[in-house]
């Protein structure tokens, strides 16, 4: 069902620092005049002083990227929907009335549920086996198992290696689709998809039944990661971990290794992260070379980082 919501009211009553909080962005520095600083959370971009969050007046710019706007822009940015998906977002999460801040008049928040609906559809005609995977790396049947493939058919993922994701019940509840000639988005995700929601491939990696999984940024990572042997791992889709997915983490397992990239924001990001799951179980840091992610080590090199670092 269709939900209202007001724009200027969550601009209003909802504080920047809560979002930033929920998604685990918590290192930013203290300036002048009520600035605070740090890396970018949309980017994920070097400069260590680009991203600028004004407390005072609800708003944020980064002077690398570009990004900026309001606590709506945030979300939306973050989340990669639109400002109405990012708005019932923050209303189901942070609206005045679960706060217990007065509501404007007599006034109320419609909210609408925040579950994950399964498709009632499946993409036909997916090539698995698309030069554009096999310059990747990723072999056919892993391909196969991820359902990953190159999409000829009409709509907005055509020409486009598209990716199904499920939630924790194996569902299906989204495609993305991946650029293979430039085109922007590099990454193209439905209109209001959380992916704040959801891990990538936590149904699999759960139905192992191991303790252990590992945490890596990306679709192809996690692709990587699994070919080399290591079933038991689940992506973010970013750097950022929300709530809901530490929630679901600490559902599943009992131990975790993080191995993000090899860059500032993949080692700030498994910094913050390590620290917030360490409160409930034990976790390991996977540091890899500098500029290297998971998705360009050969196997026996993605097998030897986890070893070293325990987790297998």
């Amino acid at each position: 069902m269709s939900a209202w919501v007001d724009f200027a009211e969550l601009k209003q009553t909802v504080r920047l620092e809560w979002v930033l909080e929920h998604y685990g962005i918590t290192a930013l520095r203290r300036g002048c005049r009520g600035q605070y600083r740090g890396r970018c959370p949309i980017h994920g971009g070097e400069g260590r002083d680009a991203f600028h969050v004004n407390r005072a007046k609800q708003v944020f710019h980064c002077f690398s990227c570009g990004a900026g706007g309001t606590v709506l822009d945030l979300v939306a940015a973050l989340e990669g929907c639109g400002l109405r998906q990012a708005a019932l977002w923050l209303a189901d999460q942070f609206g005045p009335l679960r706060r217990g801040l007065p509501a404007p008049g007599a006034r109320q928040l419609v909210t609408e549920k925040r579950a994950l609906t399964p498709l009632r559809f499946r993409l036909r005609g997916i090539d698995p086996t698309h030069p554009y995977l096999r310059q990747r790396g990723i072999a056919n049947d892993t391909a196969a198992v991820f359902g990953v493939g190159y999409y000829p058919g009409p709509g907005l993922l055509q020409a486009r290696v598209v990716i199904p994701i499920a939630d924790e019940h194996g569902e299906l509840v989204a495609y993305c689709g991946r650029s293979i000639d430039g085109r922007e988005p590099r990454y193209r995700f439905p209109a209001g998809f959380a992916k704040s929601q959801v891990l990538f491939n936590l149904h699999r990696a759960a139905g192992l039944g191991e303790r252990r999984v590992v945490i890596v940024e990306g679709f192809f990572d996690c692709f990587q990661v699994h070919q080399a042997g290591i079933g038991s791992v689940v992506a973010l889709m970013g750097v950022c971990l929300s709530a809901r997915q530490e929630q679901l983490l600490r559902q599943y397992f009992s131990q975790i290794a993080v191995m993000l990239d090899g860059d500032r924001a993949g080692r700030c990001a498994s910094r913050t992260i390590a620290t917030r799951l360490a409160r409930a179980m034990p976790v390991t840091v996977v540091n890899l070379p500098d500029g290297w992610q998971p998705d360009q080590l050969a196997a026996t090199q993605i097998r030897e980082f986890c070893r070293s670092a325990g987790t297998q």
